[in-house]
Order: structure tokens, then C-alpha cells, then sequence
């Protein structure tokens, strides 16, 4: 699909599609905001530092280039950097340099990180529960599902 120039005319949002649009920003927002407050409050975790956690545990090696790290974490390349300092303050992650190229770094989730993560799971779980999939029947997972796919085309997770 083509973009619109700028000078191009671009049809207002009926109501219909301005509810959609509406429900998805707001949803989204109250979701990860109450996961957060969880994260945060019982065990000292963002939601990205949690997901962050979450992809390496789960990479070869629990370690991923950050340029890859940074796409599944759906973070910019900087704001990645910024969150893996602060988990390495932590001593949650590791910066490792590639034996083959000394240009790729890779982040590495630590014991520690390991086991914060570990820790933090029932929490997310719960969260995720709770605040979307309880509140939404069968039905409406597979529509949200069929829904929101083609938007999430290019993501790097399949499932």
C-alpha cells in the first residue's frame, strides 16, 4: 500500500474507524500500564525491561545481537541501548562482543537476570490474564487475533 504525500488529500476517519482507532490506543495504553504498575511494584521491572528479559531467556545461547534485540523488543536502536544499561547496572544483562566480527554486540541475560525473570513470570502471566485474554471470549481472541495479524506482518516472533 502506497503512502500519501503530504500534499495529498486523505479521507477523515468515519466513526466506525475512529472507534476502532480509539479502542486500540486506549486498550493497549490501560493494558500495559496495569502491567506495568504490576511489574514495577512487585519486582522492580519495566514492562520493556521485562520483555527484554523474556527474549533472551528464550534466544540460542540466552543472548541476541542487540540490532535483533532491539526489533523483538520492538524498541528504537538508542532506546534499547538505554534499557540495556540500565538491566546491566542491575547486573541483569551482559554486553559480549562476537568472537567473529568485532562490530556485533550482543546482549546476554545473567543468572540474576534469570532469575528476576523467573520470578517476574506469574506476575506478567496474571497481568496478561487478568487486564485481555479473561476479559475477552473465545470468539473475540480470534477475531483480535485475525484483526490485528496483518498489522503485525513484518514482527519478528511467529508463532
Amino acid at each position: 500500500m502506497a503512502k500519501a504525500s503530504a500534499r495529498e488529500q486523505v479521507a477523515p476517519l468515519d466513526r466506525r474507524e475512529m472507534a476502532a482507532w480509539h479502542s486500540l490506543i486506549h486498550a493497549h495504553a490501560k493494558v500495559t500500564r496495569q502491567l506495568e504498575a504490576d511489574l514495577e511494584a512487585e519486582h522492580g521491572l519495566t514492562l520493556p525491561g521485562y520483555e527484554v528479559l523474556a527474549h533472551l531467556s528464550e534466544a540460542p545461547d540466552r543472548r541476541l545481537r542487540m540490532s535483533d534485540l532491539a526489533s523483538f523488543a520492538v524498541l528504537t536502536p538508542s532506546g534499547l541501548t538505554r534499557l540495556v544499561d540500565k538491566l546491566s547496572a542491575a547486573g541483569l544483562v551482559e554486553r559480549a562482543r562476537c568472537g567473529a566480527d568485532a562490530r556485533v554486540v550482543y546482549a546476554v541475560i545473567t543468572t540474576e537476570g534469570l532469575r528476576r525473570l523467573r520470578a517476574a513470570y506469574p506476575t506478567h502471566l496474571r497481568g496478561v490474564r487478568d487486564y485481555l485474554i479473561d476479559r475477552l471470549g473465545a470468539k473475540q481472541l480470534d477475531a483480535l487475533a485475525d484483526a490485528l495479524g496483518p498489522l503485525s506482518a513484518d514482527c519478528p516472533i511467529r508463532l
